[in-house]
């Protein structure tokens, strides 16, 4: 009974060596679709947590559009298996990062591949793409946090690049920007528009106008400066000036209003145009001419132009 037992044990472990060992469990998936051949390498242990884009709408493996690893960095076949005679791992066929030596054409390119149309139409000829600006130079895709589309972070990141309009924003007149209440892409888009200066809207005007619609008119009585451009008179990033105007009242209307007349009366004894002193004085003292034309955007006032315009 022993000889039969210990005969079997014999065979049975001859018979496991003679088979061939037993093939690895194949690696799953963590976050992407065939994603288990870059997440064998990369995972959160590294100092870019690139795991971190299934908490981002790249992520959402429910959503048909999702990409894969390869759609933005390629197919990178020597990244993956290195080659045996090579020293270093080869790089992928794209990479993003600022140290990246992928052409500009083939980042963006990756991308535009989803995100083309809509919003983004104008890409091509944006300030931005003329600039060599590329999608990743603001957007951080394996971010779970993506600061530049978030109100509150996005300034910063504008701010990388766009000093004087920090510097701006930090003036006592100014759009509630560090509030969170507004932001740079609730005037500009940064994709590219059909306006000046990548303004959401065609115009400067109508830009300001979606917020300031009682400055939109029609008024009996328009204000040429006013229909022409707001930045005439105004700073849309900030001053130092109450109401964001480049200049104080009078020396603002001074600079349009030539001094033949009250309108532009250089507060003296001699003020030019006959003005007597107690004139001149009313044309400095506060808001200057706006202590009579209040209505300076636009008046229903029908008075004529010989100085009751604006008025209410």
């Amino acid at each position: 009974m022993k000889r039969s037992i210990l005969a079997y044990a014999v065979v049975l472990v001859g018979l496991m060596i003679a088979l061939p060992a037993q093939a690895q469990a194949p690696r799953t998936d963590k976050v992407l679709k065939g994603d288990a051949a870059c997440t064998r390498c990369h995972d959160e242990t590294e100092e870019y947590p690139v795991l971190a884009i299934g908490k981002t709408k790249h992520g959402t493996v429910a959503d048909g559009r999702t990409p894969t690893c390869t759609n933005c960095h390629g197919e990178s076949d020597t990244h993956a298996n290195k080659p045996a005679d090579a020293k270093e791992r080869p790089k992928p066929e794209r990479m993003f990062g600022k140290a990246s030596t992928t052409p500009i054409e083939a980042r963006t390119g990756a991308c535009l591949t989803c995100h083309q149309g809509g919003k983004r139409i104008h890409w091509q000829r944006s300030e931005h793409a003329a600039a060599d600006v590329t999608c990743a130079s603001c957007h951080q895709v394996h971010a779970a946090h993506d600061a530049a589309r978030d109100k509150v972070t996005q300034t910063e990141v504008c701010f990388t690049c766009h000093k004087e309009q920090r510097a701006q924003l930090r003036w006592p007149s100014r759009h509630p920007i560090a509030e969170g209440k507004v932001a740079c892409s609730d005037c500009h888009n940064p994709h590219g528009s059909a306006g000046p200066k990548n303004l959401v809207r065609d115009t400067v005007n109508d830009t300001c106008f979606a917020c300031h619609m009682e400055k939109r008119g029609p008024f009996v009585r328009s204000h040429e400066p006013v229909a022409e451009d707001c930045t005439i008179c105004h700073n849309p990033h900030g001053s130092s000036t109450p109401s964001l105007l480049k200049v104080r009242a009078p020396f603002l209307c001074q600079s349009c209003h030539q001094p033949s007349s009250h309108h532009a009366t250089v507060p003296a004894d001699n003020a030019v145009g006959g003005a007597n002193p107690s004139t001149a004085q009313a044309v400095i003292m506060a808001r200057g001419c706006l202590n009579c034309h209040t209505q300076i955007h636009g008046s229903n006032n029908a008075a004529d132009g010989s100085g009751r315009g604006f008025r209410r």
